[in-house]
């Protein structure tokens, strides 16, 4: 079914949606709504530059290629806390994520952020859905982004499918870094993604986790920080999957492939545990896998 979009004056407050969210329980048996919201916006300056100084990025005349998905973060959670949603936020698993950077990210805007739902689909743990995410200006689609989102325990018809296995390259150390045990709040007051498994242990072992935990995004940000040799301006997606939650305070080892159009990294900690592994390749900024 085609997208019904809504087009949304200025993007929506985020405390009411966390109440919401928070308040949310159990999974309907209704299939994910074919709605889509719209926003037109404008970067502030001092957003972006705490955004920055969290992720560990250099000042650049380029917006951050994570950075789009902060700006649509009020529209994603108003999509996923609607009424016509079945499944409760809280609880959704965020596995992997792709970014495709289609033309420089230069300016602060005028853009029009736009999020919607993929079709759900069976994962051997549950069921996944995409939310995507597009980013333009006046000469059109700039960048894209989706999550897959697990929803543990989900009955949904098919056969999962798993991705076909890249041929590892060789990896080599590129950064390292420490995760301290307060950057789960900093992150969150800078993104606006205030989930308790990131805030506190209190609020982590809530939700079964010995102590808080790094944002994904957060791990993804600052590889990409760290991988800016390594990719060009435009013209690349980087995927990635997220695995092993890192556990705060932590401390990571960022490994890659050499730079080039294509390659490969993964985010590992003291113990060898993979927090992240992705790719990286040339996109054709014509091939969209979801058209607007």
């Amino acid at each position: 079914m085609p997208t019904v979009w809504q087009h949304l004056a200025t993007p929506p407050a985020l405390p009411g949606l966390f109440l919401r969210a928070a308040l949310r329980r159990g999974i309907r048996s209704q299939p994910l709504p074919n709605l889509g919201l719209r926003c037109e916006l404008s970067v502030d300056p001092r957003h972006l530059a705490r955004y920055r100084q969290v992720c560990g990025i250099a000042a650049s005349a380029y917006l951050p290629a994570a950075y789009p998905h902060i700006l649509a973060f009020p529209l994603q959670m108003q999509l996923l806390t609607d009424a016509r949603f079945p499944l409760p936020l809280l609880g959704l698993v965020h596995v992997e994520n792709r970014v495709r950077v289609l033309r420089p990210l230069g300016g602060l805007g005028p853009f029009t952020v736009s999020v919607e739902l993929g079709a759900l689909q069976p994962h051997s743990k549950g069921g996944v859905f995409s939310l995507i995410t597009r980013l333009e200006d006046q000469l059109g689609l700039l960048w894209e982004g989706e999550s897959r989102m697990l929803c543990r325990g989900l009955q949904v018809p098919g056969v999962a499918v798993n991705p076909p296995t890249a041929t590892p390259l060789p990896l080599s150390d590129v950064a390292q870094w420490a995760a301290p045990a307060d950057i789960g709040r900093r992150y969150a007051r800078a993104s606006g993604d205030f989930n308790p498994i990131h805030l506190s242990a209190i609020s982590a072992r809530l939700f079964g986790f010995p102590r808080a935990i790094a944002h994904g995004f957060w791990n993804k940000a600052r590889t990409l920080a760290e991988l800016q040799q390594h990719l060009p301006d435009a013209g690349y997606e980087l995927s990635v999957r997220f695995q092993q939650p890192l556990l705060l305070p932590g401390a990571v080892t960022l490994q890659a492939s050499a730079p080039g159009p294509s390659g490969q990294l993964s985010l590992q900690g003291r113990d060898g545990a993979v927090h992240m592994s992705g790719r990286w390749q040339p996109c054709d900024p014509c091939d969209t896998a979801h058209k607007a």
